[in-house]
């Protein structure tokens, strides 16, 4: 999403394809885009950069909004859905799409109509798994009972941890894996920002509660808990905030995005970062005495999350 969407000035077209197909290069295999980012624009760059090593790698994206913008609202009719599919398949330069993600809950339309709608892409081939993305427990059984859920997408991180309460345990009853987005609380936990950054116009950052400068600043603990113990292991931050997922569970898959090629790197190093016991306990201990302040959305993006 980064590459172009969300957070200010996106690379230009030829660096981001340089860089997905250096992850490509790095043993990456899973690229998670979206009609919506743009919208439109990175499904392309997507499908461009990643054409020559289709049957290497696995490609998800997302339906569910009207005219591909969240602003307008959703739509996850099922002749909607099929439309936003076939147009997906000619941005991505494909024909299939790996994982197909409804991106947020449309409450005008029963659960059981849109996952039957993905029932019959699958069916026709043009898909090969159905995903939800900060779904309910209620959305995510009713959707299951008629196609199967193969993933969940939702934010999760050290600073956002809702989804251990219902969400995880479902999960892992139906055998749903999970997929984290904004591992590193969108760049909070890597120690690069505090209460006077500044970000830059199109940064969506700036209209978050929770990157106010004041809750920055209340919320610097954390970050200073990652610090502390990426020193005595020879990681950064961020490392270790990706290694924390990544021991909570096998089937539990984070997403960082990144717009530099060290951060690329610096991110696929967290796979061979172990946590052990003691890195837990501490962990566990010290974020019992931390309350992360500020909402994650404003209002109007709070009201189709968790549906």
């Amino acid at each position: 999403m980064g590459l172009n969407f969300s957070y200010g000035p996106g690379l230009a077209k030829a660096d981001a394809i340089a860089l997905i197909r250096e992850a490509v290069a790095s043993g990456v295999t899973f690229f998670d885009t979206a009609e919506a980012y743009g919208p439109f624009t990175n499904e392309e760059l997507v499908g461009e950069a990643l054409a020559p090593f289709r049957d290497q790698v696995v490609i998800a994206t997302k339906f569910g909004f009207v005219d591909g913008q969240a602003a307008t609202g959703v739509d996850s009719r099922p002749a909607h859905i099929r439309e936003v599919a076939e147009a997906s398949l000619r941005r991505l330069r494909t024909d299939h799409i790996d994982i197909f993600y409804q991106h947020r809950v449309d409450p005008e339309v029963p659960m059981e109509d849109v996952a039957g709608a993905v029932k019959d892409l699958i069916t026709a081939g043009k898909v090969r798994h159905f995903g939800l993305s900060e779904a309910s427990v209620a959305s995510i059984r009713r959707a299951h009972a008629v196609q199967p859920v193969a993933v969940l997408q939702s934010e999760y991180s050290l600073w956002w941890r809702e989804p251990e309460r219902e969400v995880l345990p479902t999960c892992e009853e139906l055998g749903i894996g999970f997929v984290p987005f904004s591992p590193l609380g969108r760049g909070f936990l890597t120690g690069k920002i505090d209460a006077d950054t500044s970000f830059a116009k199109g940064d969506f950052r700036n209209g978050l509660p929770r990157f106010s400068p004041e809750a920055r600043k209340a919320n610097q603990g954390l970050v200073d808990l990652l610090a502390r113990i990426a020193a005595g292991k020879g990681a950064t931050p961020a490392q270790i905030a990706l290694a924390w997922l990544l021991a909570q569970e096998p089937w539990i898959v984070p997403i960082p995005g990144t717009t530099r090629l060290a951060r690329l790197k610096e991110n696929l190093g967290a796979v061979d970062i172990a946590l052990d016991a003691d890195d837990s306990r501490q962990i566990a201990e010290s974020l019992a005495h931390i309350q992360v302040q500020g909402d994650r959305y404003p209002a109007h993006l709070a009201a189709h999350v968790g549906k």
